[in-house]
């Protein structure tokens, strides 16, 4: 029984050892805009950023940005700076801080902060007196940003 007990509690804490080396949203820390340290403190993986950056659910970037590598995406967007080449315009800590919080970059950019969770302008109260209250979960998890982040370092020229 003693050695079932230990081997259960190994398992929880290998499992919660990830989700205590996340950084929260409120705990971000933006030098010019960039975040140098890992958001989970586990690589990325570009597999899972295109996932991430292709799917209407999760980040969808591909709903503002055109990416020539991925040729397949429907109705790539066009309001936003084409990716391609982004690795070679900015370092993996100022895309992170871009994906985390492009406002703490460029000001009054229209793209979300997918890794925010107070802070928000709620117009919900005026029209219908409905808009949630309190902290919001981030759109995106601390490991899905790096895994975006992951994916957008390998879009050289």
């Amino acid at each position: 029984m003693t050695r079932r007990l230990m081997l259960a509690a190994a398992v929880a804490m290998v499992t919660v050892m990830p989700a205590m080396s996340e950084t929260a949203p409120k705990d971000l820390i933006f030098d010019g805009g960039a975040i140098a340290a890992s958001l989970s403190g586990v690589p990325g993986d570009p597999k899972n950023g295109v996932k991430v950056m292709t799917t209407n659910a999760l980040g969808n970037c591909v709903a503002c940005h055109m990416i020539e590598a991925l040729p397949d995406v429907q109705f790539p967007g066009t309001i936003a700076p084409p990716l391609d080449g982004v690795a070679d315009r900015y370092s993996e800590p100022e895309l992170r801080g871009i994906v985390a919080n492009a406002k703490m970059t460029f000001e009054g950019s229209f793209m979300p902060a997918f890794y925010k969770t107070d802070g928000f302008i709620r117009p919900g109260d005026g029209y219908s007196g409905k808009a949630a209250s309190g902290e919001l979960p981030p759109v995106l998890t601390a490991q899905q940003i790096e895994d975006v982040v992951a994916y957008l370092m390998t879009l050289k020229d």
